[in-house]
C-alpha cells in the first residue's frame, strides 16, 4: 500500500471500532473473574480477536488510515492474547495449559523487549510478517478452545483440537519470533551504519 495516505486524525470509524475491541477486553476480564462464565469468556475471546481484521479493511476501504489506529490495532491484539493467557492461568482451576501459557508470556516479552531497543536507537518499528498474522489467528482459535475444553463443550473433540491448535501456533509463533529477531539486527545494523546528518 505504498499510495496510502497516513492521517493525523483520531476519530475515524475504524479507530472506533480498535477503541470498542479495546473496551471488550474490559468486559472479558469482569465476565471471567467476576461473573466467572468460562463459556462467555471464551466467546468473547473469539469475537474481539477474530474482529481484528475489521478495523483494518475499515481503514483501507473508507481511506481512513491513521497515526494512532496504526499504533492501537496491535495494542489491542496483544492486550487480548494477554489478557486470555493469562486470566486462564489464573483462574481456579486453570483453563490455559501453563506450557502454551509460559511460551506465550515469554514470547510477548521478548518481542516487547525487541522493540523497546529498535525504538530507542531509532529503527522504527518492524514490518509484520505474514507467519505471524497466521500464527496469532490459529491462536485466537487455540485458546478458546482451552476455555471451552475446561466446561466440557463437545468432550475430548474440543481438547484435542485446543492442543492441536496452541501447539501449533506457539511453534509458528516462535519461529516468526526468531525471524523478527533478525529483521531487527538488520535494521539496527543499517542504523548504526547511517551517516550522521
Amino acid at each position: 500500500m505504498p499510495d496510502t495516505q497516513v492521517s493525523d486524525r483520531i476519530m475515524t470509524v475504524p479507530n472506533l471500532v480498535t477503541l470498542v475491541r479495546l473496551l471488550g477486553v474490559g468486559v472479558f476480564w469482569w465476565v471471567l473473574l467476576v461473573e466467572e462464565n468460562i463459556g462467555l469468556a471464551a466467546g468473547l475471546i473469539f469475537v474481539i480477536g477474530w474482529t481484528d481484521w475489521i478495523d483494518g479493511y475499515l481503514a483501507r476501504k473508507l481511506d481512513q488510515v491513521s497515526r494512532l489506529g496504526t499504533a492501537l490495532d496491535p495494542i489491542a491484539d496483544r492486550l487480548m492474547i494477554a489478557s486470555a493467557v493469562i486470566g486462564g492461568m489464573i483462574v481456579d482451576p486453570p483453563v490455559v495449559p501453563l506450557v502454551i501459557g509460559f511460551g506465550l508470556i515469554a514470547r510477548e516479552l521478548l518481542m516487547g523487549a525487541v522493540a523497546l531497543i529498535l525504538l530507542s536507537k531509532g529503527g522504527g518499528t518492524l514490518e509484520v510478517r505474514y507467519l505471524g498474522k497466521v500464527a496469532t489467528f490459529i491462536l485466537y482459535g487455540a485458546i478458546p478452545l482451552f476455555y471451552l475444553a475446561a466446561i466440557d463443550f463437545l468432550g475430548v473433540v474440543t481438547a484435542l483440537l485446543a492442543w492441536v491448535l496452541g501447539v501449533v501456533g506457539l511453534a509458528m509463533y516462535w519461529y516468526v519470533t526468531v525471524q523478527y529477531v533478525g529483521d531487527a539486527r538488520r535494521v539496527l545494523a543499517e542504523v548504526k551504519s547511517a551517516p550522521s546528518t
